[in-house]
Protein backbone atom coordinates (compact mmCIF):
# COMPACT_ATOMS: atom_id res chain seq x y z
CA UNK A 1 0.00 0.00 0.00
CA UNK A 2 1.19 3.23 -0.84
CA UNK A 3 0.37 6.92 0.00
CA UNK A 4 0.83 8.30 -3.28
CA UNK A 5 -2.28 9.21 -4.77
CA UNK A 6 -2.73 7.95 -8.33
CA UNK A 7 -2.50 11.08 -11.23
CA UNK A 8 -5.88 11.61 -12.36
CA UNK A 9 -5.72 12.10 -16.22
CA UNK A 10 -6.89 15.69 -17.23
CA UNK A 11 -10.16 14.41 -18.70
CA UNK A 12 -11.38 12.68 -15.45
CA UNK A 13 -13.59 14.77 -13.08
CA UNK A 14 -12.06 15.40 -9.82
CA UNK A 15 -13.15 17.21 -6.98
CA UNK A 16 -10.83 19.38 -4.79
CA UNK A 17 -10.73 18.62 -1.04
CA UNK A 18 -8.23 19.70 1.87
CA UNK A 19 -8.80 20.86 5.67
CA UNK A 20 -10.34 24.15 6.76
CA UNK A 21 -7.16 25.49 7.99
CA UNK A 22 -8.71 26.98 11.47
CA UNK A 23 -11.10 24.08 12.20
CA UNK A 24 -9.12 21.10 10.59
CA UNK A 25 -12.38 20.45 9.21
CA UNK A 26 -12.97 18.46 6.22
CA UNK A 27 -14.07 20.80 3.45
CA UNK A 28 -14.60 21.04 -0.63
CA UNK A 29 -14.88 23.27 -3.41
CA UNK A 30 -17.98 24.10 -4.82
CA UNK A 31 -18.14 24.26 -8.49
CA UNK A 32 -18.39 28.38 -8.08
CA UNK A 33 -14.64 28.10 -5.99
CA UNK A 34 -16.56 28.72 -2.42
CA UNK A 35 -15.88 26.21 0.25
CA UNK A 36 -18.20 23.90 2.00
CA UNK A 37 -18.37 21.09 4.76
CA UNK A 38 -21.27 19.12 2.80
CA UNK A 39 -19.81 16.82 0.50
CA UNK A 40 -22.95 16.58 -1.77
CA UNK A 41 -22.07 20.14 -2.72
CA UNK A 42 -18.96 19.56 -4.20
CA UNK A 43 -18.19 20.91 -7.60
CA UNK A 44 -16.65 18.62 -9.74
CA UNK A 45 -13.94 19.99 -12.20
CA UNK A 46 -12.04 18.37 -15.60
CA UNK A 47 -9.13 19.41 -17.52
CA UNK A 48 -7.77 23.29 -17.37
CA UNK A 49 -10.60 24.72 -15.25
CA UNK A 50 -9.47 21.40 -12.67
CA UNK A 51 -5.93 22.92 -13.04
CA UNK A 52 -6.87 26.33 -12.04
CA UNK A 53 -8.94 25.47 -9.53
CA UNK A 54 -6.79 23.79 -7.67
CA UNK A 55 -4.24 26.02 -7.95
CA UNK A 56 -6.35 28.54 -6.67
CA UNK A 57 -7.18 25.98 -3.35
CA UNK A 58 -3.72 25.62 -2.84
CA UNK A 59 -2.89 29.41 -2.98
CA UNK A 60 -5.89 30.26 -0.05
CA UNK A 61 -3.86 28.95 2.59
CA UNK A 62 -6.07 31.04 4.74
CA UNK A 63 -8.69 28.92 4.41
CA UNK A 64 -7.82 25.70 2.99
CA UNK A 65 -4.69 23.44 3.51
CA UNK A 66 -3.60 20.22 2.25
CA UNK A 67 -6.07 21.02 -0.97
CA UNK A 68 -5.45 18.00 -3.22
CA UNK A 69 -7.53 16.53 -5.87
CA UNK A 70 -10.07 13.70 -5.26
CA UNK A 71 -11.47 11.66 -8.57
CA UNK A 72 -15.56 11.79 -8.77
CA UNK A 73 -18.24 11.42 -11.56
CA UNK A 74 -19.68 13.97 -13.55
CA UNK A 75 -22.46 14.50 -10.99
CA UNK A 76 -19.83 14.58 -8.51
CA UNK A 77 -19.98 11.76 -6.69
CA UNK A 78 -16.95 10.15 -5.01
CA UNK A 79 -15.50 7.54 -7.45
CA UNK A 80 -12.50 6.26 -8.35
CA UNK A 81 -9.26 4.04 -6.42
CA UNK A 82 -9.62 6.17 -3.41
CA UNK A 83 -13.45 5.61 -2.76
CA UNK A 84 -13.26 4.21 1.12
CA UNK A 85 -10.83 6.83 1.83
CA UNK A 86 -13.08 9.90 0.69
CA UNK A 87 -16.32 8.60 1.68
CA UNK A 88 -14.78 8.49 5.43
CA UNK A 89 -14.14 11.91 4.87
CA UNK A 90 -17.08 12.84 4.02
CA UNK A 91 -19.54 10.46 6.35
CA UNK A 92 -17.30 9.72 9.28
CA UNK A 93 -16.05 6.85 11.20
CA UNK A 94 -16.85 3.76 9.77
CA UNK A 95 -17.38 2.27 13.26
CA UNK A 96 -20.89 3.33 14.68
CA UNK A 97 -23.66 5.04 13.47
CA UNK A 98 -23.56 7.76 16.54
CA UNK A 99 -20.39 9.13 14.89
CA UNK A 100 -21.26 9.85 11.90
CA UNK A 101 -21.68 13.38 10.52
CA UNK A 102 -25.50 13.35 9.68
CA UNK A 103 -26.21 14.24 6.30
CA UNK A 104 -22.74 15.29 4.90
Amino acid sequence: MTSVRPKLKPEQFKAITGWETTTGDVIWMRGDGSWTKIAAELGAFAGEAAEEALAAAQADEAHVTGAYFMQVTEDGKIDGRETLRESIRANGPTCHPQFAKGGR
